[in-house]
Formats: structure tokens, sequence, C-alpha cells
């Protein structure tokens, strides 16, 4: 297990730097437990554990962080939650094995991968009703959406494409293909690249969104890692769309990608199969989840060094942040 004890210079850490130690949680999945963890920005310990539908996944809340949305993919059902009681409001119709999800700009629609359908439904969480189904490619997981509302993606594992979708007409406009069994996908805040990683080819593809044509490729070579290990999944990159951070499941490591060269500055170690990654609003720590070892590595973004290591539930997979009161 990956273990960093430094907690006493942790905590002059963040007396120094006062932008860490802001409000707010890290709420993960755990795959194998059927529970959300909830981790304590300010302490960076786990202050809640509440249960869930079978095998959660991806995670995210609503605009106003009122309510948490959670892919039980075992459960086929994506539940709301009260995050304040931990009770689930309702559950939503969600199509079978839903893996990831994305929530519509409006803060109405969610756009749901549904693994074993080949399809990606379309939910409206006010009427709880099913308001489009599109057909995909084989084993769809990845979603994304533009800024603007106007395009989400569709990754298919097998059949090794992103799909764009028209989200007026609810049609697929373009495919295009990426490397072997594509994971998770990410535009930039301007709307104007979208990122896609390929597990198995073990690169991101990143394109141009106004022509759909790939603009370039980001390839990862870690010292001492057989290149077979590495296997990129999520994607995070930062508002000013200068690095980007890729997760490399089990070579353990994240990477930090120059968004304009897309050359690898550096690789930071964490803990065991990372997954995919949170940030807080600020910026200031990065928080990834490692199926394997059971955990959540903390990144100081600024210094790119791992700072802590805080043991969740088992197969930790999905992230969210939402802030707290003062």
């Amino acid at each position: 297990m990956f273990r960093i004890p430094l907690a006493a210079s942790f905590a002059a850490l963040l007396a120094a730097s006062p932008a860490l130690a802001g409000k707010g949680e890290i709420w993960v999945t755990n795959e194998k437990d059927d529970t959300l963890s909830v981790i304590d920005v300010d302490t960076l310990e786990v202050v809640r554990t509440i249960p869930t539908g079978e095998r959660p996944r991806g995670v995210t809340f609503s605009k106003d962080h009122s309510v948490l949305y959670v892919c039980a993919s075992d459960s086929d059902t994506v539940q709301a939650i009260d995050p304040e009681s931990g009770e689930v409001l309702h559950n939503l119709p969600s199509g079978e094995d839903p893996e990831q999800f994305v929530l519509h700009p409006n803060d109405r629609l969610l756009y749901i991968a549904n693994e074993d359908d080949a399809i990606a439904t379309v939910v409206d969480t006010e009427t709880r009703t099913v308001i489009a189904q599109i057909p995909v490619g084989i084993e769809p997981e990845g979603m994304a959406m533009n800024p603007a509302g106007t395009i989400a993606i569709v990754t298919s594992e097998t059949t090794n494409m992103a799909h764009w979708i028209d989200v007026e007409s609810q049609q697929i406009f373009a495919n295009t293909l990426v490397d072997q069994r594509p994971r998770d996908a990410r535009f930039t805040d301007d709307g104007k690249q979208l990122w896609v990683s390929a597990e198995i080819g073990g690169t991101v593809s990143v394109f141009d969104v106004e022509t759909q044509a790939e603009r370039g490729k980001v390839h990862f070579e870690i010292k001492g890692v057989h290149r077979d290990r590495v296997q990129p999944v999520g994607i995070k990159i930062t508002k000013d769309q200068k690095r980007a951070f890729v997760a490399l499941g089990p070579a353990n490591h994240i990477a930090v990608v120059n968004v304009e060269t897309l050359e690898v500055e550096k690789y930071i170690l964490v803990g065991r199969r990372v997954w995919h990654m949170e940030m807080t609003p600020d910026e200031s720590l990065l928080f990834t989840t490692n199926g394997l070892s059971g955990d959540v590595t903390v990144i100081d973004v600024d210094a790119l060094e791992p700072i802590k290591t805080v043991k969740v539930g088992r197969f930790p997979w999905g992230a969210a942040w939402r802030p707290t009161a003062d």
C-alpha cells in the first residue's frame, strides 16, 4: 500500500498556504463496498460513510449541490441522494449498467452511458423520465458535455470511437476513431478541444471540436514501468488550460501534461490502479481514486507532489466536490 507519513509537514504546508485550507468535501464512490466516502477537504479525513446501490461508479452534484447523483451500475439505476441526510430521494431510470454520466449545464438533463446496451440514455431529472435513447458503439463508458451544452460525447470501449451527439436533435453527427479502449472524455473550458483517453492504446487523443479532427496525441513513458501497465483513464484539465492531469491506471502514476505542447512534464506516484480524479475549485488540491489500494492520494497542485493518502472503501472509483458551510 502507498503511504506518505506526512501529517506534520502537511500541517505546516496548510499554515504556509492558506489557499489549501478551503472548506468543502470530496465524495468518493466505492465499487466493492456499495458506499460513498466523504472526505473533509480541510482535515483530509473521512467524516462520513453513506450506503448506496450496488457498484457505485459515476458521481456528480446538481448545480446548487443540493442533490447528489450516483450511477449504481449493478442496480441498473441512477440514485438521487440528499447529501445532508445521506438518504436516497428517488431512483432515476437509467437503462442497464449505467457507468458514467454527465449533467447538462441546464442542471436538468442527465446523459448516461449504458455499457451493456450500447446506448446513451437521456433522463429528465425533474420529470424522472427517459426522453431519448441514442444508439452508440459497443460498451459505451465515457461521457462529456461541452460548456455550451450543445454537444455530448460518448466513448465506446470496443468500437474504439468517440461519438459526437447534437444535443438539440439527440442524434450522432460525427464519429471519430481513437486508440484501443477509450475510457474518459473531457472538453477544455473554452470548448475548443476534446481529450479522450485510450486505456489499452496507452494514449490520449486531442481533437479540434469545430472540425472533429485530431490535433495531436499524448504518449506516456515511465521509467521502470512496463508500457502495458500504462493505461490512461481519468482526465482533469485546469481552467487556464495550461495543464492536464491523466490517471494512468495500474502504472500507479498521474501524468502532468502541457496542454499546448502535449508533452508530459512530470509523473506523480499515487496509489494502486488510479482511476479518476477531482480537484478543488481553487485548483490547489487534486484527489485521485486508487482502486486496488482502496485509498485517495491528495496532491498539492502547485508543488506537483503528493501530501497525504486517505483510506476510503474498497475499489474507489469516482469523485465529486461539494462545498460546505463556514
